[in-house]
């Protein structure tokens, strides 16, 4: 195998790199899905393309990490990472090729060139701003086909299917227990499995587990009461409190 042969085509990104990293980060109408893997796509020939990892060996292995790849340019991209040639000074992270390390770069200098016509708010990459614009436009292309329910992007609309699916990918490392959400994985190993209180009261000091903890809490402090009782009128700055009326007053058998 030679590198060199193929080392300007790979320097550019290969034509397929760069449509994969846009499926990652430009959050275009994937219209076309693998029944797979349930990745999507915005044009068929990528499908085509993608489908061909599910039916041909990945016969081209890196013999820096072992991965393996099912076309020879491919791997030839991928070893870039390896080399260094496209190094981050900043972190030392490797890329593939130069515009996925111009892009990274912005990362550290803060650059956003991408504007919301609307808002003015930018952006460090094109995908962000697409998405963003649809809060101003109301544009949900990405639909639920099993309820009807629309999404701005798609990884909300991956995130609902799980809701149909009962998926739960993301486990507990130290408990087994399963989420659908990563996020509620992390809420849940802080709540059950750390002494961690890292939110403070402003008001009185009072240590939390999770933001949500404290939130609730600086209600007695403000006054605000936010637990309203479905039977009659009174309202409450705590759930407990309400708890506790419920029981009270309109408990059976009271």
């Amino acid at each position: 195998m030679e590198l060199d042969a193929a080392a300007n085509s790979a320097d550019k990104c290969l034509p397929f790199e760069i449509k994969t990293e846009d499926i990652t980060h430009d959050d275009k109408p994937r219209p076309y899905l693998c029944t797979v893997c349930n990745k999507r796509f915005t044009r068929k020939t990528y499908l085509n393309r993608h489908r061909q990892i599910h039916i041909v060996e990945n016969v081209y292995s890196c013999s820096e990490c072992e991965k393996r790849f099912s076309s020879q340019s491919s791997l030839i991209s991928h070893k870039y990472i390896h080399t260094g040639k496209y190094k981050c000074i900043e972190c030392g992270k490797c890329y593939q090729c130069r515009k996925q390390l111009a892009t990274h770069r912005r990362s550290h200098s803060g650059e956003k060139p991408f504007e919301c016509g609307v808002c003015s708010k930018r952006f460090a990459r094109a995908g962000g701003l697409v998405v963003h614009r649809r809060i101003h436009s109301g544009d949900k292309p990405y639909k639920c086909d099993m309820c009807d329910k629309a999404f701005s992007v798609s990884g909300a609309l991956n995130r609902h299917m799980r809701v149909h699916t009962g998926d739960k990918p993301y486990k507990c490392s130290l408990c087994n227990k399963s989420f659908r959400q990563s996020s509620n994985m992390q809420l849940h190993k802080r709540r059950v499995h750390s002494n961690s209180r890292p939110y403070h009261c402003p008001y009185c000091g009072k240590t939390f587990k999770t933001n949500i903890e404290l939130k609730r809490h600086v209600h007695v402090h403000t006054g605000a009461k936010l637990y309203s009782c479905s039977h009659c009128s009174e309202h409450f700055t705590e759930i407990i409190q309400l708890k506790r009326h419920m029981l009270k007053l309109h408990s059976e058998g009271t």
